[in-house]
């Protein structure tokens, strides 16, 4: 039998994918997959060819027109792109080659486009392989051109109609359901944003923003029509941004600076929030872009202006004689930044297809010569500012270090020095602020974690099966218990009366269990043994359970995580009645992707997460704890029967655990 099948593999059974065939077969290769964010990947293609020609000087306007649900037109008044044939293929214009051959365009020397966003020629191509429907209209040469195409092959062929003087291009397509399912939509908010950031990346350039009222709710928040016009650029949406907040710096420091070699230039703003009380504000962020390419995990180019601010704050310290400046790091100076970095560089390098960070090593210093000068002469040119700045960043080091102290007290005991477990993952964070620490069952879970985590901020710490029941266990078993010993020795923070709360190592502990009947029985053994050994922690409010899915729905492009068997039930008898759905369950958090992870259970934007609470106070003004500890002691200590009458006495009450 093995033979046999040996033998049947010949040269028949190798597939040769021509054109656009691999994109269609595999759209993952080159989008990332057919989910929502690899649909809204295609409009951002085209708009791009558009941006590109704006920050070259041909084109001063740009249209985005969300038609339908599933239609979207470009329209910019660039050059137009050639329609002239080919040198190479005589037979073939070349709006047609771009349009339905990979690695094809006018951006791989440099000599029509200094920067652009498109390097791979890729784009164009992939739009049409993915779409039913693609009509370009372009108008240069004196005419209009019309070209129709679908699902990557040419379905009529290129027209010339009549005479004009106007110049430019028109891309409008229609996603293909046959790729995307038939649920498959886009969201007017995505685009609207991309379409603003597009915009005030472009400095100078004005973005037309236009969607069908019909795909707009109340709760969008958007508008069916706006003009995006940022004559400064970047300076202006920040400027726009952090109006109505508490600056520490009442100018924003901006600035666009050329390479010296040409090869291209950064431009860049960034200001301080504060809180009512002066305090580091929640509210900042560091965006960062390369030629008007959002790169979500940073790069070089971030590196190297956190790299330009910190040394220079530093070095104003150093010039008023402030010798206590020298434990300022960029933790300290960007804690609550406000900033844009937008890069326009010739020859960028991208980790993926989708750009999503920057690697050109050459990049750190090229931003850091070019933002330093212009930071040392805004810190100069106001003292008041620079030396506000100057306080702030000392404060958020003394701190940090103050905090390092405190971790590094927690691991040791009079006798000896400790080491922290070996299991746990911690975070690279010093402020305990924001710091959380995921408790997971299994190595599986935890492997799966780390990968899914933020590694500034979040630790993983794997616990091995069931803990210990401490109600029900001797003293002598909890004193020999490894994995609770561990998670105390993690928190650092000591236990009963010699808990410490300033020695407490992270701000949040989460509870991170399977969603199913195991997973909650290890919470429960979880938050037994921190109302036995650390009540002082819940009461502080850093104690909770997170919420992971059970199911995964799969309706067309739409997916969806459900948390338990009811709310699956209302999706199918409601939302979903009628559709075809794909139901996954997943067995536990180590089964799950690590992507899926980090959106449904640890994103702090995507996730739920319940607080751990001890009963409210009473009317008197003091807690009712004996009742707390004999409801603890019957329902986990050793008789049975306690549990027994309680189950039978309210489970008629019960609906759904996680609420």
């Amino acid at each position: 039998m093995a033979n046999d099948k040996i033998k049947s593999y010949n040269a028949a059974d190798i597939q040769v994918l021509e054109g656009l065939e691999p994109v269609r077969l595999r759209p993952g290769m080159y989008i990332g997959g057919k989910d929502e964010k690899a649909l809204h990947h295609l409009p951002t293609e085209i708009l791009d060819n558009s941006i590109d020609e704006a920050i070259a000087g041909f084109a001063t306007k740009i249209e985005f027109n969300l038609i339908d649900s599933k239609t979207i037109e470009i329209k910019d008044n660039g050059r137009g792109i050639p329609v002239d044939r080919h040198p190479k293929y005589p037979d073939q214009s070349a709006l047609e080659i771009i349009f339905t051959t990979l690695h094809s365009g006018g951006k791989f020397d440099n000599s029509n486009y200094k920067t652009s966003g498109g390097l791979h020629g890729v784009g164009a191509a992939i739009v049409n392989a993915l779409s039913s429907e693609t009509v370009i209209q372009v108008a240069r040469d004196g005419y209009f051109w019309k070209l129709k195409l679908s699902r990557g092959k040419v379905a009529a062929p290129l027209e010339r109609g009549e005479a004009t003087t106007a110049h430019g291009t028109s891309v409008r397509f229609t996603i293909d359901t046959q790729i995307f399912g038939d649920a498959a939509a886009f969201k007017p908010v995505w685009l609207y944003r991309r379409a603003r950031a597009k915009a005030f990346l472009s400095k100078g350039v004005r973005l037309s923003w236009k969607c069908n009222p019909e795909l707009i709710t109340e709760d969008m928040g958007i508008p069916a029509s706006e003009d995006f016009y940022f004559p400064n650029g970047i300076s202006d949406f920040l400027e726009q941004t952090v109006k109505d907040k508490v600056k520490l710096t009442p100018k924003i420091f901006s600035g666009s600076v050329p390479f010296p070699d040409e090869t291209g230039k950064v431009e860049f703003a960034i200001t301080w929030l504060t809180d009512e009380n002066g305090a580091a504000s929640d509210d900042g962020f560091l965006n960062s872009y390369c030629n008007t390419i959002a790169t979500t995990d940073g790069g070089t180019h971030e590196s190297g202006f956190k790299s330009a601010i910190t040394k220079g704050l530093k070095n104003y310290a150093e010039r008023i004689g402030d010798k206590s400046a020298a434990n300022i790091t960029a933790e300290d100076v960007f804690d609550s930044a406000c900033g844009i970095v937008s890069l326009f560089y010739k020859a960028p390098q991208f980790l993926g297809q989708t750009k999503e960070r920057l690697s050109n090593p050459e990049i750190v210093k090229y931003i850091e010569n070019a933002a330093r000068d212009p930071f040392d002469l805004f810190l100069g040119s106001d003292p008041k500012t620079a030396n506000a700045l100057l306080e702030f960043a000392k404060t958020l080091a003394e701190a940090r270090i103050k905090v390092k102290k405190a971790k590094d007290i927690a691991r040791k005991t009079p006798s000896r020095k400790l080491r922290l477990p070996s299991k746990l993952a911690d975070c690279s964070k010093h402020h305990i602020k924001g710091t959380e620490l995921f408790i997971v069952e299994g190595e599986s879970a935890g492997g799966t974690a780390k990968q899914a985590r933020s590694r500034e901020t979040q630790a993983i710490l794997p616990l091995k099966g069931k803990i210990l029941n401490v109600v029900a266990g001797s003293d002598e078993k909890f004193e020999g218990n490894k994995e609770l010993n561990d998670l105390i020795e993690t928190l650092g923070c000591g236990t009963r009366g010699n808990y410490d709360e300033e020695k407490l190592r992270y701000e949040k502990i989460i509870i991170m269990t399977d969603a199913d009947v195991d997973g909650s029985h290890i919470a429960s053994l979880l938050m037994t043994f921190f109302y036995q050994f650390m009540p002082q922690m819940i009461e502080g409010g850093h104690l909770y359970l997170s919420c992971p899915p059970l199911y995964k729905l799969s309706v067309g492009v739409d997916t969806i995580y459900v948390a338990n068997d009811d709310e699956l039930d209302e999706l199918k008898n409601g939302k979903f009645k009628g559709k075809k759905i794909e139901i996954s369950r997943f067995k536990g958090l180590g089964e799950m992707m690590a992507h899926q992870l980090k959106d449904t259970t640890m994103n702090p934007k995507t996730r739920r997460l319940i607080r751990v609470e001890l009963p409210p106070k009473t009317e008197e003004g003091h807690e009712d704890a004996e009742k707390t500890k004999v409801l603890v002691a019957n329902l986990m200590g050793k008789k049975p029967e306690f549990r027994f009458k309680f189950i039978t006495e309210n489970a008629k009450f019960v609906k759904d655990l996680f609420v």
